[in-house]
């Protein structure tokens, strides 16, 4: 199974078993002189600045794909509550940084959403809340810095 990622702190259709860590990724890229003087003189008669998108798009592919290599070498199944952060590093250089908790997931049958429990009471939703939730102070902190 591939590492799957989710912006939402659970993974829909799965159950998180277990919490790994948080993991991150990031790159720093400075702007190419040349695509910065293009992308001025597409400032005066406006428009997307294709060379900008193209590189952010690369910047967050490349970001994602080391925090998922990080994700593996944990053994996890997913990274769930993804965040991307970015900030300015020098003048012309940014970082792009993304982060997310890396965890182990079981895949939750369509049996359980069909077949609840006869007793009149809907169990579902409340069992799988008993077993994912984590209280916030049991949970290490993150700090991006070290």
């Amino acid at each position: 199974m591939t590492v799957q990622l989710s912006n939402l702190e659970h993974l829909p259709n799965y159950q998180i078993t277990e919490r790994l860590d948080v993991v991150y990724g990031s790159t720093v890229r400075s702007k190419h002189v040349g695509k910065d003087l293009f992308a001025g003189l597409k400032n005066i008669v406006g428009g997307e600045l294709t060379a900008y998108t193209e590189l952010l798009e690369e910047s967050r592919q490349e970001a994602i794909d080391r925090m998922i290599v990080k994700a593996e070498a944990l053994g996890a199944d997913a990274v769930v509550g993804l965040r991307f952060s970015t900030s300015s590093i020098a003048q012309g250089a940014s970082e792009l940084f993304v982060y997310g908790t890396a965890v182990k997931v079981a895949s939750i049958s369509q049996e359980q959403y069909q077949n609840p429990p006869s007793d009149g009471y809907n169990h579902s939703s409340q069992n799988l809340s008993t077993q994912t939730q984590v209280a916030p102070d049991d949970l290490p902190r993150f700090n991006p810095f070290g």
